[in-house]
């Protein structure tokens, strides 16, 4: 468990935060490699480290396109 965590300026809220290295997790379990050099092996704690060192992308989108049908 992570005590303390201190989210990064580039995300906006723990949320996110946790909902993006949530899914970076999902990759590595899947058999992504990792993006940065780490000494745990878990892949929630390297997905969170990832996120803090911002070696993840990830994009915020706006609910006007996402209601917006595909021409």
């Amino acid at each position: 468990m992570v005590k303390d965590l201190i989210v990064p300026r580039t995300v906006d809220s723990k949320f996110r935060f946790i909902a993006v290295a949530a899914q970076r997790a999902q990759q590595l379990q899947n058999g992504a490699k990792p993006r940065v050099e780490t000494r745990v092996r878990k892949a929630t704690r390297v997905a969170i480290q990832e996120v803090i060192a911002g070696a993840v992308s990830w994009e915020v989108k706006s609910e006007e396109s996402e209601s917006q049908p595909a021409e």
